[in-house]
């Protein structure tokens, strides 16, 4: 038997066991007691291999995504690589395994040594960010299907004030710390748990979460990817790799010639004003109250330190164990009570309350502990959001923040610099080269950009 023939049976024989291994080894049970075995909530494991297949198709899409931004400068790719995201990763892995849900994973492995995380989903949480940190956010471009499915939907944008979109900034910073801490407690995967649009992959959610996503979707019609912008905490650690990334999303491929196209064509409100013309009283003014802020920061942090230390208590009673000792100690007649099945099945375990008391107190000093450094955090993610606002950054042309920048690649398609211009000009009708934002035959809802006739390409 030749070499090649010996190779393609070995690879032949891994497939079969692979797939046996897949599938279920005994038949679910049968009872004669009417009792219906309920559907599993997430989906089943799959074989070790195809596991690295589903990290080969992640790792493969992000280097297609870069390769996309980086050298065709193609939004028509982006857009069509996103679908084909969204159908794997979303539609056919059911939401499973998820960056976004992978840093649960971590922290569970890193503060509970019983629990060995496996290679996918380290995997799956380390990639997206050494990709963001030398390109930029690929992954949100085309990579994750909670944005996909969103940034489909985008269909009239509008733009957020920055005093309504900096504070709303706050939200995925508390979901993240709430979420490591969770998870670190073994409490819950809340990012799992309430994820709006998983129950539309597995075509099965509660009734509130299919509100919840179907709410989503519906304000992402006007505010573009809510989800993504002011919710995600996996976002949080993307826009920190993003701002250091060696490479970012460049809107024009040439000198940039000031139409402002980019920054009405971008939806996520990502594009930065040119800064040059700033008076200098407002940098002076800018730099005495940043020595202010930068001076407050420490009670900012002791701040949320005090005010997380005073939410423990009620943090901690979303811990299964906590919230029985104290249904128990409050509600003593509940132990009759057969249809309450966390009561019963205690009962059941021989365990006494001493025990289980023990156990709750516990878990009730570790979200103390956890509880301070979460306000902690919160504190100083407040205070350095204030210091970003007064931070000034000199920059003559309109540029992308690599932190906010989901490198969709808009801004690129609908930049007229470097695109041919037909040789006769109407007065009133576009260039041929200019992609009108409003749609063809009449202006678009950026207008037409000022002395754009006058320029040659």
């Amino acid at each position: 038997m030749s070499k090649w023939k010996k190779t393609g049976s070995a690879f032949f024989l891994s497939v079969l066991e692979g797939i046996s291994f897949a599938q279920q080894r005994f038949p679910k049970p049968e009872f004669e007691t009417g009792y219906v075995q309920p559907s599993p909530e997430t989906p089943a494991p799959r074989a070790l291999f195809l596991e690295y297949l589903d990290v080969g198709v992640l790792f493969l899409v992000l280097l297609l995504a870069s390769w996309l931004i980086y050298r065709k400068r193609s939004r028509r790719g982006i857009l069509w690589l996103s679908v084909f995201s969204l159908a794997y990763f979303g539609f056919y892995r059911e939401g499973c395994i998820c960056a976004v849900g992978s840093v649960q994973n971590v922290a569970l492995s890193l503060f509970r040594p019983e629990y060995a995380i496996s290679l996918t989903a380290l995997a799956f949480f380390l990639i997206p960010l050494v990709f963001t940190l030398f390109h930029g956010r690929t992954f949100c471009a085309a990579a994750c299907p909670l944005g996909a499915i969103q940034d489909l939907l985008v269909a009239k944008p509008v733009a957020l004030a920055p005093w309504v979109r900096k504070p709303l900034g706050l939200i995925p910073h508390l979901y993240l710390g709430l979420a490591v801490l969770f998870a670190a407690t073994g409490t819950e995967f809340i990012i799992c748990r309430y994820d709006p649009f998983v129950g539309f992959f597995r075509l099965d959610a509660r009734f509130v979460m299919v509100i919840l996503g179907i709410g989503f979707l519906v304000l992402g019609l006007f505010v573009a990817r809510p989800y993504c912008r002011f919710l995600c905490p996996y976002g949080v650690l993307l826009s920190w790799m993003s701002r250091f990334s060696k490479r970012s999303l460049s809107i024009t491929p040439a000198e940039c010639i000031d139409c402002k196209l980019c920054a009405k064509s971008c939806p996520f409100d990502a594009i930065e004003k040119p800064t040059n013309r700033q008076a200098a009283d407002v940098k002076e003014s800018n730099a005495k109250r940043f020595l202010v802020y930068g001076l407050l920061l420490p009670v900012f942090v002791a701040g949320g330190c005090f005010l997380g230390g005073r939410a423990h208590v009620f943090l901690s009673k979303a811990h299964p164990d906590v919230r029985l000792a104290e249904l128990l100690i409050s509600q003593p007649e509940v132990r009759n009570d057969p249809d309450n099945i966390d009561v019963q099945a205690f009962l059941a375990s021989g365990k006494t309350m001493e025990t289980l008391i023990a156990g709750a107190l516990v878990v009730r000093q570790e979200f103390y502990y956890g509880s301070l450094i979460l306000g902690a955090f919160m504190g100083l993610v407040a205070g350095l959001m204030l210091l970003n606002q007064l931070a000034f950054r000199e920059h003559t042309d309109y540029e992308p923040n690599k932190a906010d920048c989901f490198s969709c690649g808009r801004c690129m398609d609908y930049c007229p610099v470097g695109k041919e211009v037909g040789k006769t000009r109407e007065v009133g009708k576009n260039p041929g080269g200019w992609k009108n934002p409003g749609g063809l035959g009449k202006p678009g809802r950026c207008g037409k950009p000022p002395g754009f006739d006058e320029y040659l390409i």
